[in-house]
């Protein structure tokens, strides 16, 4: 019965504001470009600035996902790397295969999760911000530099990802918070609106994302990376946290942002340097449906595990 209730009060809402999105862009036809840029520019900053600046959090917090996040990242590449050379994968396959594992939905997704799994508790949201923080910066830069290896012409279309808002969102939040200091009103009411504006946009963007997405070949391939990003990531993240010595809330919440879906930012920047760009947008939508009966799962166990 709980597992039920974690599905239908946690995964259920989540499926319907990504189906809504999926619905409307069917009907018609966002621009997903201006879609995207305002989930990266606009809502994720600011979300990310004002979630660190609200919480109480301890710089040993802060290392304590980082290192969390590096050892999880880590362990996820050797092992999709082990399997690519396995396999025999080509160069480009490798790549998009590792991407598919290392780059997962901490924003439209993951954020969504953690907020009705834990019902909005400050410490928990703050342990997914950052985790969506270092994804991003992750995300864009050897993300892109990975691909660069594969296309150098390309180089200069990268300069600006490199000015992705959300380092300086994680900035001027941690150090608000660090020295207690107080966010003019004016300042603090804009921001609010744009982060509690987040999870309803974001999962209405990645329904219209991912309705575009389909099934075409090299389904061996996709099951695998689904293995990868929904199984042995949470595995793997399991290991590390009992290394880390947190409190409960800290632990399951990295527990939960370790075992969502692939991004969709693995996909579009395939399709950027067209490199496996079919397999890339399989690996989302795959993970994406496969990730509501594992993600109910795994919010389970972390009430089980951590406690």
């Amino acid at each position: 019965m709980e597992i039920f209730n974690i599905f239908l009060n946690i995964i259920v809402p989540i499926l319907i504001l990504i189906g809504l999105g999926a619905f409307l862009h069917l009907k018609f036809h966002f621009d997903l470009n201006t879609l995207a840029k305002i989930n990266i520019y606009y809502l994720v900053p600011g979300l990310i600035f004002i979630r660190l600046y609200e919480t109480d959090l301890a710089l040993e917090m802060f290392f304590k996902v980082l290192v969390f996040f590096i050892f999880l990242s880590l362990f996820l590449y050797f092992v999709s790397k082990l399997i690519s050379k396995l396999l025999g994968f080509s160069k480009g396959l490798s790549i998009a295969f590792s991407h598919s594992s290392l780059f997962y939905n901490s924003g439209n997704y993951g954020i969504s999760v953690n907020d009705l799994a834990f019902r909005q508790d400050p410490i928990a949201m703050a342990v997914q911000v950052l985790v969506l923080t270092f994804q991003n910066l992750l995300v864009y830069s050897y993300g892109i530099i990975s691909l660069q290896r594969l296309d150098k012409s390309k180089i200069k279309a990268t300069v600006p990802y490199f000015k992705m808002p959300v380092l300086y969102a994680m900035f001027f939040g941690l150090i608000l918070n660090a020295f207690d200091l107080t966010l003019p009103q004016f300042l603090y009411t804009p921001g609010s609106y744009i982060a509690d504006a987040l999870i309803a946009l974001a999962l209405l963007t990645l329904g219209a994302q991912v309705v575009q997405l389909n099934f075409t070949k090299n389904l061996v391939t996709v099951y695998l990376s689904v293995g990868v990003r929904l199984i042995i990531s949470p595995l793997l993240a399991f290991i590390i946290i009992q290394f880390l010595n947190v409190d409960t809330i800290t632990a399951q919440a990295m527990f939960i942002a370790s075992a969502v879906p692939s991004s969709v930012n693995s996909a579009i920047i395939a399709q950027e340097y067209e490199n496996e760009t079919a397999f890339a947008a399989q690996a989302v939508l795959a993970s994406t449906i496969f990730s509501a009966l594992s993600v109910t799962i795994v919010i389970f166990l972390s009430r089980i595990l951590f406690v």
